[in-house]
């Protein structure tokens, strides 16, 4: 048997079992239980902002998508009654997509449901957070948020925290409406906060990144990389636009030059909001699959924060492979 909440209420000195569900209490999944969460995600884990609701997948929509603190995107999947164990299978699927999408994706889903930029969002939600030192989505966590839990869940659950550190979690509500007509909720996790915390900060499930450039011919390097610009995608266009212009103009360029660049090029307002975009394009630099990005840019890494790009140039024997690709998208 898995595990349960109960709650008594102390009537004329003596406890009375208190069982409403959200079903006997009008309650709707989707329209109370996924508002009462994202008024204060807090009740299904400390540190997390939810940025999207009913968010399309390729399985189907997601129930709520956050985004906690150390920059780990957050699979919720809600059930009006107890967690069955095909949720965790579904969770997985979910997750599996959302591992893919790109933080121009993460952005467009904040603001269609925030109406904030994704930065300020994170900014408000987190103020003591440095976003330029934030991997967003590097790491998925699953949680799934029920009013009980079958055991074999539960077995599974504890089985992939203990052996393999995976980051899934089950968090159980109590809906309680007292004989005055007050509404309570309370909670309990399957996995502790305190172990659940350390496995936020685990780099499980990392999308691969890599320093390794890519070895393609000519053609095909021209190719990949003509396709890759002409994305719709915010990084893509800021590479376009910012960052492989002012390294043909100026070669070595440091992080700071470039921040101030992005705000002379009105493409950032602060150079506050310069450094999150450049994290950004950093990221995309550093994708595995974006090997031919690295064989035309090359970068060195700060010296006292070795996970930091400091400076960026054009490797000089594909400077004019660059200016050609420039040339050819701005004539399109």
């Amino acid at each position: 048997m898995g595990t349960e909440i109960k709650t008594w209420q102390v009537v004329s000195g003596k406890l009375q079992p208190v069982n409403t569900s959200l079903a006997e209490a009008g309650r709707r999944e989707t329209q109370d239980l996924e508002e009462w969460i994202v008024s204060n995600p807090a009740i299904i884990g400390a540190g997390i902002s939810i940025i999207g609701r009913q968010v399309p997948t390729k399985s189907g929509p997601l129930d709520l998508l956050g985004i906690d603190k150390h920059g780990n995107s957050v699979i919720v999947e809600l059930k009006r009654d107890k967690l069955p164990r095909e949720a965790l299978a579904q969770a997985i699927d979910y997750a599996s997509d959302v591992a893919e999408w790109s933080i121009e994706k993460f952005g467009e889903i904040c603001t269609q449901f925030t109406g904030k930029r994704l930065e300020d969002h994170l900014t408000e939600s987190f103020p003591d957070i440095n976003l330029e030192n934030l991997n967003i989505n590097e790491t998925q966590r699953i949680i799934l948020v029920g009013f009980g839990i079958e055991g074999a869940l539960e077995r599974m659950l504890n089985w992939l925290s203990d052996s393999y550190g995976v980051n899934v979690n089950a968090v159980l509500l109590q809906y309680v409406r007292t004989a005055r007509g007050d509404e309570l909720l309370s909670r309990v996790a399957v996995i502790s906060e305190e172990l659940e915390e350390q496995r936020s900060k685990r780099k499980k499930f990392q999308i691969p990144m890599s320093d390794e450039p890519g070895e393609y011919p000519p053609d095909a390097l021209k190719q990949k990389l003509t396709q890759y610009l002409s994305q719709d995608l915010w990084s893509a266009k800021r590479i376009t636009k910012v960052l492989l212009p002012v390294l043909l103009r100026e070669g070595k360029v440091t992080r700071d030059q470039l921040k101030k660049e992005f705000v002379q090029m009105g493409e950032a307002e602060t150079e506050r909001d310069a450094g999150y975009f450049l994290s950004l394009i950093s990221q995309q630099i550093g994708l595995a699959r974006n090997d031919f990005l690295r064989q035309v840019i090359g970068y060195e890494y700060h010296p006292d924060m070795p996970w930091m790009k400091e400076t960026y140039f054009i490797r000089e024997e594909y400077r004019d492979l660059v200016q050609e690709v420039l040339d050819s998208l701005n004539k399109n």
